[in-house]
């Protein structure tokens, strides 16, 4: 199911409901076993997300050591709570529960990117890069 659904995601960005009832379909399985696959992983995504979505984690390592000041600025450079999407379609926020960088804690992840030791002066310079890459992107 997972590999489907990854692929699915590949191809949309998101699992889009039609995605869930090819995949049921294809594996001969019920929609709700697919369903459940899908919302158990905080990395398939039902509904759409900006080009880059964000990570932050909130395990109690990043926690004990800033991760809500980190969340904070993200909000505030974005302008987005979390769950949400920027308006112009570049950035999802998303809390995950862990990264697995927890002696580089508190951490991010982009894409397959993890980003850690951060601070706002870091988050700045990352956020910057990836918008230049998301511009370079959008003329190519």
């Amino acid at each position: 199911i997972v590999d489907l659904l990854r692929a699915i995601q590949s191809h949309h960005g998101w699992v889009p409901d039609d995605g869930v009832l090819l995949t049921a379909e294809t594996l001969g399985v019920l929609p709700i076993e697919v369903e459940e696959v899908a919302t158990f992983y905080d990395k398939i995504f039902r509904r759409a997300v900006g080009r880059r979505v964000i990570h932050v984690c909130d395990s109690i390592c990043c926690w004990s050591t800033g991760a809500e000041m980190i969340t904070e600025h993200l909000q505030k450079s974005l302008g987005i709570g979390l769950g949400e999407t920027t308006a112009d379609g570049n950035f999802t926020l998303l809390p995950t529960c862990c990264l697995g960088a927890c002696g580089d804690a508190p951490a991010m992840m982009i894409g397959l990117t993890t980003h850690g030791h951060l601070t706002a002066e870091k988050i700045d310079e990352i956020l910057q890069q990836e918008r230049a890459a998301i511009a370079a992107e959008v003329l190519k």
